[in-house]
């Protein structure tokens, strides 16, 4: 992995987020890991580093997910799930294994939009799922935002099945609780297995007993032995964590080896030969990854020309720049990533020269540039060329000027071909992510495969000063009584710190705007992984039935 250089700000920044990243890992902490073992059961990241073939090839997902949200209820670190991406068994699987240690595991609405997200990142990249279960189920002072929406807690079974008919493997370990909603999901699997002193019902023996009179305990009401002997629900009763993750393993194992063209897994030799069998250069950058550091400032002001940073994240000599010299404000350019053919979409972080609009500002996207970026992303598509965006822009152009040259037309060009792009898509917010430069550079809402950022991302409408200025005289005019000018420089300086709290990346993590926090010194690595799972193949064929007698 690449060494960053002696601190700078920016670099301070990286290594703050990255104590911060240590401790969200601890979930409910040492008392409730400690709890888990008195019950016989394995902490979370415990259970996942026994079962992934390497303990450090684990691409996380959401870990920032309801940070500094739900304070009414205490803290939810990573919202009670852990998701992410590993070779079990020698396969690439999406994991989503319940924290238990976080408020039993219950689900908070980030919990569902979590586990959304990672049930669609392994529809599109053709993963098989491995859920660890061990939850309360809806966390219920907050069922009123969890329970009935398209995009909350029952989202979840419907993908379960949808997922199924597409072929893909789905996997379910119950560790601990899986109760009420909760119990459709390991039911809606290809295969379950059940751990002694777990418990799967509908309703707990209290519930049973207020609603039907029913006295009965856990184990008869759903223990594993029923399960297994009584109901038939689950195929595997595993005596305890140990023994279900050696049991995934061996059944992960199972699967057909897979061919992916084309991909160079993490690992892999660092060259490769072409069609005719010559050797190709060796996949190394032309700038160290440590350089990243010197170009970017963690205020984002410091101007560089992005070709720069390019070349700390591609293969050497493999830039191929498309329209080196129009549009200059955005670079497109193929390149090879691991070998790998990508089309890169940058924002030009340095003021350029266009020979018939004049002085472009960095970060900015022009109606030239917009019209650009557009028919390089059709090109893409055309040669089935995978898209990578590196997104560092302040928004679109305005004033008399730019509406004259077509803005707006040229802008809708570039979403337009965007939104019907069909080759996979991958994000990396490198500065900030403002206004409507978000969406043509391929945001949240555009279906990228995988959205990162670096720790000291931005994401808004508008910049701090100018959005705080907007709302600050809104809400001083909007006062019925006259105030102070000391009233008045309090309320300036409480709007703008408001909004400055909601553009750090921090709080759009939490939210799932993206999907991860990177380091820049390991971008390149990530971006191979990446690209490696978002270019898998297609389910080649699905498996149905027809009616079947009960």
């Amino acid at each position: 992995m690449p060494t960053p250089p002696p601190s700078n700000p920016f670099h301070a920044r990286c290594q703050q987020i990255a104590v911060e990243e240590s401790v969200l890992r601890e979930g409910g902490g040492a008392a409730g890991q400690e709890r888990q073992h008195k019950n016989g059961r394995l902490f979370v990241r415990e259970r996942i580093a026994a079962l992934i073939d390497d303990p450090n090839g684990f691409l996380e997902i959401g870990l920032w997910a309801a940070h500094g949200m739900y304070k009414e209820w205490g803290a939810f670190p990573g919202a009670g799930v852990v998701t992410g991406i590993a070779d079990i068994a020698g396969h690439p699987c999406m994991i989503v294994a319940n924290d238990a240690t976080v408020k039993a595991g219950a689900f908070v609405p980030m919990t569902c939009k979590k586990v959304l997200r990672a049930q669609r990142i392994a529809f599109e990249c053709n993963l098989p799922l491995v859920y660890l279960v061990d939850s309360a189920g809806v966390f219920l002072p907050m069922q009123d935002e969890i329970f009935p929406d398209e995009d909350d807690f029952g989202r979840i079974f419907r993908n379960n099945a949808v997922i199924s008919a597409a072929g893909i493997p789905q996997y379910a370990a119950i560790m601990g609780n899986c109760v009420a909603g909760g119990a459709y999901l390991p039911v809606l699997c290809d295969k379950i297995l059940m751990t002694e002193g777990s418990g799967l019902y509908l309703a707990g023996p209290q519930l049973v007993k207020a609603a039907i009179g029913q006295e009965t305990d856990t184990e008869t009401l759903g223990g594993a032995a029923m399960h297994a002997e009584i109901s038939g629900t689950v195929d595997f009763k595993e005596k305890d964590d140990p023994a279900a993750i050696k049991r995934l393993k061996s059944l992960i194992g199972l699967l057909p080896a897979e061919t992916v063209g084309g991909a160079l897994r993490p690992g892999a030799a660092q060259s490769t030969a072409d069609e005719s069998g010559r050797k190709a250069p060796p996949t190394v950058t032309e700038f160290p990854a440590a350089k990243i550091y010197e170009l970017v400032s963690v205020d984002g002001r410091k101007e560089y020309d992005v070709r720069d940073l390019i070349k700390c994240l591609v293969d050497a000599g493999s830039l191929d720049e498309y329209k080196a010299d129009y549009g200059k404000s955005i670079v497109c350019t193929f390149a090879r990533l691991g070998g790998r053919p990508v089309g890169i979409v940058a924002n030009q972080r340095m003021r350029v020269q266009s020979k018939t609009g004049g002085l472009q500002m960095q970060g900015v996207i022009y109606a030239d540039s917009a019209d650009k970026g557009a028919r390089f992303i059709m090109d893409c598509n055309q040669t089935r060329v995978p898209l990578l965006f590196l997104q560092d822009v302040s928004g679109f152009m305005v004033g008399k000027d730019a509406e004259w040259s077509g803005i707006i037309r040229s802008g809708a060009k570039m979403v337009n071909a965007l939104s019907n792009s069909t080759v996979p898509k991958i994000t990396v917010v490198t500065g900030g992510s403002f206004g409507a430069g978000n969406y043509a550079m391929c945001g949240k809402a555009f279906d990228p495969r995988f959205i990162f950022s670096w720790p000291h991302g931005k994401y808004a409408v508008m910049g701090a000063a100018q959005a705080s200025d907007v709302v600050f005289n809104i809400l001083a005019k909007s006062s019925k009584q006259e105030r102070t000018k000391e009233e008045l420089d309090a309320l300036r300086a409480q709007v703008k710190a408001g909004y400055i709290e909601q553009t750090d990346i921090r709080y759009g993590a939490a939210r799932g705007w993206v999907d991860g926090l990177i380091q820049p010194h390991d971008t390149r690595a990530t971006l191979i992984r990446a690209f490696d799972l978002a270019c898998r193949p297609s389910p080649k064929a699905n498996f149905h039935t027809g009616v079947l007698q009960v």
